[in-house]
């Protein structure tokens, strides 16, 4: 059985940090790509950030470049992303996925495996 299992989200002040954790179980972690992807209720959600397998190659979306870092260990089965210079608009709930092979993906739709999600709160 196939399990993500996100944590690390809260509640913070604009311009504040947070750091997510997903731990995968069930899995070959170390031969998926992983992904974090965000949602606020109401609007589809969207693809934030993507690191490959060993961890050498990562695409983020331009809303978090330079703000946010997406990384993994594969010893721990857990991906991360460390979240940087916070604002009110990155209020969300923030999910990992994870798809089987080699190459970065970038859509919902390209993802079979999705943990629960995490709600991060950025207050102004």
């Amino acid at each position: 059985q196939v399990q993500l299992v996100e944590s690390g989200g809260g509640l913070v002040q604009a311009g504040g940090s947070l750091r997510l954790s997903c731990v995968a179980s069930g899995i070959t972690f170390s031969v998926h790509t992983m992904a974090w992807f965000r949602q606020v209720p109401g609007k589809e959600r969207e693809f934030v950030a993507a690191i490959s397998q060993r961890g050498v190659n990562a695409n983020y979306a331009d809303f978090v470049k330079g703000r946010f870092t997406i990384s993994r260990d594969n010893a721990k089965n857990t991906v991360y992303l460390q979240m940087n210079s916070l604002k009110p608009e990155d209020t969300a709930v923030y999910t990992c996925a994870g798809e089987p092979g080699g190459f970065i993906l970038l859509r919902e739709v390209q993802y079979d495996y999705w943990g629960q999600g995490t709600q991060v709160t950025v207050s102004s």
